[in-house]
């Protein structure tokens, strides 16, 4: 599957922190692949994988809790750093687009779709979730400067699309990546459809409530 994080930068570190970095980098690609297959998985499950010693992994991260909220953090991290790409876009219309191509590429709304409620947010994400509702309004905003994005499309309607994008899976990585881009060609061209929309759209807080500990 397409990945939220990069692989942390290990050029010129000493090899202690090189071998930490390298380390880090696993563990988070690993307990992206265990807690997706199953949020119920134990943590050595993740270290299994990584091919790292249990108490390294531990030394990182002291506990699951702690890294079911560095993981999600880490693809929040990306939604916005293709947020701010999507906006350096002359053209609205095609920074929109381009940023839910990538977004869905990255496979970044699987984590909320799979792991909201497994764990408890803590302050330290409260900036880029801030940061990720003004891009993605800004996003809209400048989408509909164009004109070509239907006129009651609102922010909360493009978390509807990427998670039902991100909801499309099999068991063929290249292939999920196929259909998952089909399904947003589909949706995007809803976008700039005419016609009205039934139903409200989605309120600002109508699915905050996945993320209350369960």
């Amino acid at each position: 599957m397409p990945r939220t994080s990069d692989a942390p930068a290990q050029k010129g570190l000493p090899g202690r922190k090189a071998q930490a970095a390298r380390n880090d980098g696993l563990i988070l690609e690993a307990a992206r692949v265990v807690f997706l297959a199953d949020a119920t998985a134990p943590i050595s499950a993740v270290a299994e994988r990584a091919g790292v010693g249990i108490s390294a992994l531990y030394r990182r991260y002291p506990s699951k809790e702690v890294l079911l909220r560095t993981l999600c953090h880490d693809g929040l991290r990306r939604y916005n750093k293709e947020a701010e790409a999507a906006l350096e876009d002359s053209d609205g219309w095609r920074g929109l687009v381009g940023f839910l191509e990538r977004v869905v590429d990255a496979d970044v709304h699987s984590l909320a779709v799979h792991l909201a409620g497994t764990f408890t947010p803590d302050e330290s994400i409260l900036p880029d979730v801030l940061r990720s509702g003004e891009a993605t309004e800004e996003l809209v905003r400048r989408a509909h400067a164009t004109g070509k994005l239907r006129p009651d499309v609102t922010p909360q309607d493009l978390g509807l699309i990427l998670e039902s994008c991100a909801a499309v899976a099999v068991p063929d990585p290249e292939r999920t990546v196929q259909l998952r881009r089909r399904v947003l060609a589909m949706l995007v061209a809803g976008l700039s459809s005419d016609g009205e929309l039934p139903g409200p759209p989605p309120a600002p807080d109508e699915f905050s409530w996945r993320w209350a500990r369960r």
